[in-house]
């Protein structure tokens, strides 16, 4: 130990003697360092945080998909991850190896809740809201911050509604006020009981960008929502969690319960059907851990994580070339100090020794300014990835591990760029060190040194390579031609159903609704909509044209009003649009797009033909909707999503023909989940107007989430943004570090070759054949670099194209692009030494020592 320290002091005394050298070095490290650690942060915070519950490693979740929000209907392959009602309960009664199993709602982002407390002058809010079991908490085995939690009681049909409060909306809405348990809430205008308040820290059963601010019990949901897929055993809705009991054998358990699943689907309506049932056999649940919660968010992130964490690393390896070199030129400045220190007896595994630990020092303060960096870092990603979302539950801070990280990735790159040069100065001789003076030294820069530039020079390309390929994937899908018009629209999220309205009072509400924006100075055209363009939402049918054969083939359905297609920008290619006698008691009438004709009619006129859901059904549903137009291809949910089908049906009208099975007063898709309004031109503070008029026709019509129709379609390239910028920042960064790494080692060779030089220009040579002889030795190494990363660029995209859109290989503009810039950098890191080499004095050079 006492050596140990010995060596410390010395070697914090050695880089004290060299500022220059040493503030280059840790900054070097601070940023392949920070940045390696500030992708892990978010790969620990979203890819490996377990749900703050006790004992997380003993959940397990029945299913491993995301399979939101709510289905029906059967899948080809089998596999199920989203449960009905009845199946729940099932495997609470048949499968004793759970000690619990819990159910919660899997689409709550997309039904947010009204609650409002009772009381004079008190607001309602627009908030997320989940339905669970009464047993939710119990699973997870929390305690209430105040207050009780649910207990199975609560959850019973004909229970009064009762409601858990999360620990941030306690603070945020209440300040903590204590009289808030026990006091009375409308929920969607009905009375509930807040009777406690969620431990602090519990965000809910996944990690989400607007986790629940409410927990409510799932037998309330169709009395609070009106979910009537609540009771249907032919709807899937809900995510199931449970803790099984020590030692039990999960294979054995996936096995018993994909045989339970299997056996309550066979008498279901949905199997009746040919093609059902010859998937029936393959039903099966794949048991995953539920330490996690649903992984929904990490499975959404988890490839664009893992790339940024390669990426950074390759950066870490640019750098930790860069700084082996700049030791190898620091220990061959050295190298009369060691053999010296050799000649007097020290052995050679001390020098390698001393040099290590002065290594392995920078790199430790290297790290810790490093940690410094990726918070930082971590900060602006949160804020890139996930804007405007302040209540996610991922932190930037370095958690303990990411410290440990941090400091297992400080030690290694210490070795790593620290053995070499180590090695390589302790192996001089100290008879032919102390000889040699730069006269008699004009070999210049070590292979190592060169090789470690080529190296940064490959890296560097293929960073650059990636970078462009993501600008361009990036450019090419935001300037797809969506169809759409986003000037001077705007678009108001809403939920009637959350204000209290019937489906089948909706009707005189959104003429109401039409006539006061209409009444508004500036507002061109208003209409009303399921869910718009562009936003991450889909409803999805079977189709089947009425006469014809079930060709097996489905589309995605929007209900709007008559202005909606002009609000979007829609243009109508034949046929009409809806108008204002297409109401609830008219015959029931369909528009398609274009791409809905060529799937089912192909050249044929569809105007005049009917349709509808397929599927077994008491009452047939192909006759349902008459086609009465056609418009052109617009861009829903995302670009990426190719030969798109898609119908769409009168807001006011039934989605199919109503029976037994499917009342009218059930059909949820009687409700506008959104207002989108045309104005002629920008209209300032124009969310308060559209608040404020919502407001006057009920004050529980609440703005759920208000956007520029821009902004809305911008958010859809948040990720591919993000990407594009972190490689475009990270190729710019290994470019940095690879230039300054081939201007020192040039400069290095210079200063070792002056003798030389000076000779040559004694001889006649000329400044511009001592330029180009400089610069052939620099361009040589980049051009090594270049013909190692071209092919490792190629050889990379396969990896990375199921992020790119409609990319599937490097093309020449991004190759010849990312060759020019590497080139440029490496031409003007090695102009500035070969020109102060051509402006060497001869009679000075050759009185060197």
């Amino acid at each position: 130990m006492r050596v140990l320290m010995q060596d410390v002091v010395y070697a914090l005394r050695q880089l004290r003697k060299t500022p220059g050298f040493t503030v280059t070095v840790l900054l070097t490290l601070a940023l392949g360092i920070g940045a390696n650690s500030a992708i892990f942060t978010l790969v620990n915070a979203i890819l490996m945080h377990n749900l703050p519950v006790t004992d997380p490693k003993t959940l397990v979740r029945i299913g491993d998909q995301d399979d939101c929000c709510v289905n029906g209907g059967w899948n080809d392959n089998g596999d199920y991850s989203l449960f009905d009602t009845d199946s729940y309960y099932m495997f609470k009664k048949s499968l004793p190896e759970f000690e619990e199993l819990a159910a919660m709602e899997s689409g709550y982002a997309w039904r947010p809740v009204t609650v409002r407390r009772a009381g004079p002058q008190t607001i309602a809010k627009s908030v997320a809201g989940t339905f669970v079991s009464g047993n939710y908490f119990r699973v997870f085995g929390l305690s209430p911050a105040a207050g009780r939690l649910f207990v199975d009681s609560d959850d019973q049909k004909g229970a009064p509604i009762t409601a858990v409060m999360s620990y941030d909306t306690w603070m945020q809405d209440f300040g903590g006020d204590p009289s808030v348990v026990g006091s009375s809430f409308f929920i969607n205008t009905k009375p509930a009981t807040l009777i406690g308040i969620a431990p602090k820290g519990f965000y809910g059963d996944r990690i989400d960008t607007n986790p629940p601010k409410y927990f409510l019990p799932m037998n309330t949901m169709d009395m609070v929502i009106g979910a009537p897929y609540f009771n249907d055993p032919d709807s899937r809705w809900a995510y199931i969690i449970g803790r099984v009991k020590p030692g039990t054998s999960l294979p054995a358990l996936q096995a018993k319960a994909s045989t339970l699943l299997k056996q309550e689907f066979a008498p279901l309506k949905t199997f009746t059907d040919q093609r059902a049932k010859k998937a029936l056999p393959n039903t099966h649940v794949v048991l995953s851990p539920g330490g996690g919660g649903i992984q929904n968010m990490q499975d959404g992130y988890k490839d664009h994580l893992q790339l940024l964490q390669w990426i950074a690393a390759m950066v870490l390896l640019v750098a930790c070339a860069n700084i082996a070199n700049l030791l190898l030129v620091r220990g061959m400045s050295r190298r009369a100090e060691l053999s010296i220190r050799s000649a007097l007896g020290a052995q050679r595994s001390r020098i390698v020794r001393q040099l290590l630990t002065e290594s392995v020092l920078l790199s430790g303060l290297g790290g810790l300014l490093g940690l410094a960096v990726s918070y930082l870092g971590a900060r602006a990603l949160l804020m890139l990835a996930f804007p405007d979302q302040h209540n996610m539950p991922v932190n930037a801070s370095p958690s303990l591990l990411v410290i440990g990280f941090s400091f297992a990735l400080s030690l290694v790159t210490g070795v790593l760029f620290g053995l070499a040069p180590a090695v390589m100065a302790a192996r001089a001789q100290p008879a032919e060190a102390l000889r040699s003076n730069a006269r008699t030294t004009s070999q210049g820069a070590s292979l190592l040194q060169r090789a470690l530039v080529v190296l940064q020079a490959a890296l560097s390309l293929v960073l650059l390579v990636a970078a462009g390929l993501f600008a361009q994937s990036l450019s090419k899908a935001e300037g797809v031609d969506m169809k759409l018009n986003t000037t001077n629209r705007y678009i108001a999220h809403i939920n009637p159903q959350a204000a209290g309205y019937k489906n089948t009072e909706v009707e005189p509400l959104y003429q109401t609704i039409v006539d006061r924006f209409h009444a508004t100075p500036g507002v061109l055209k208003v209409g009303l909509v399921t869910y718009t363009p562009m936003e991450e939402n889909n409803w999805g049918s079977g189709v089947k044209i009425q006469g014809e054969n079930d060709i097996n083939k489905g589309a995605s359905w929007v209900k709007g009003t008559p202005e909606y297609f002009d609000s979007v920008g829609t243009h109508v290619v034949s046929g009409r649009g809806f108008t204002s006698q297409d109401t609830l008691n008219a015959p029931s009438v369909a528009v398609v797009n274009q791409e809905f004709v060529k799937q089912f009619f192909g050249n044929r006129n569809p105007i005049g033909h009917r349709f509808g859901f397929s599927g077994p059904n008491k009452t047939p549903q192909d006759g349902a909707h008459e086609i009465v137009g056609v418009v052109e291809d617009t861009t829903y949910t995302s670009v990426y999503w190719k030969n798109h089908a898609m119908y769409f049906l009168s807001l006011t009208q039934p989605a199919g023909i109503p029976d037994a099975d499917n009342p009218l007063d059930k059909d949820q898709s009687m409700y506008a989940g959104a207002i989108v309004i045309q104005t002629a031109h920008p209209i300032a503070g124009f969310e308060k107007i559209v608040g404020d008029t919502l407001g006057s026709i009920n004050p529980n019509l609440t703005i759920v989430k208000f956007q520029t129709f821009q902004q809305q379609i911008d958010d859809r390239f948040i990720d591919e943004r993000l990407i594009a910028r972190l490689t475009s920042l990270f190729g710019l960064l290994a470019l940095l570090l690879a230039a300054i790494g081939l201007y020192g080692v040039t400069a290095y060779t210079v200063v070792r070759r002056t003798p030389e030089i000076g000779i040559r220009m004694a001889l006649g040579a000329a400044r511009a054949r001592v330029i180009g002889m400089v610069m052939r030795g620099a361009m040589l190494q980049a051009l090594i670099g270049l013909a190692i990363g071209i092919p490792v660029s190629i050889f990379c995209v396969r990896y990375v194209k199921s992020q790119l859109y409609e990319i599937t290989s490097v093309n020449t503009s991004v190759m010849v692009g990312a060759i020019a810039v590497l080139t440029l950098a490496a031409a003007i890191a090695g102009l500035i030494p070969a020109r102060r080499a051509a402006s060497i004095d001869p009679v000075k050079a050759l009185r060197v020592d």
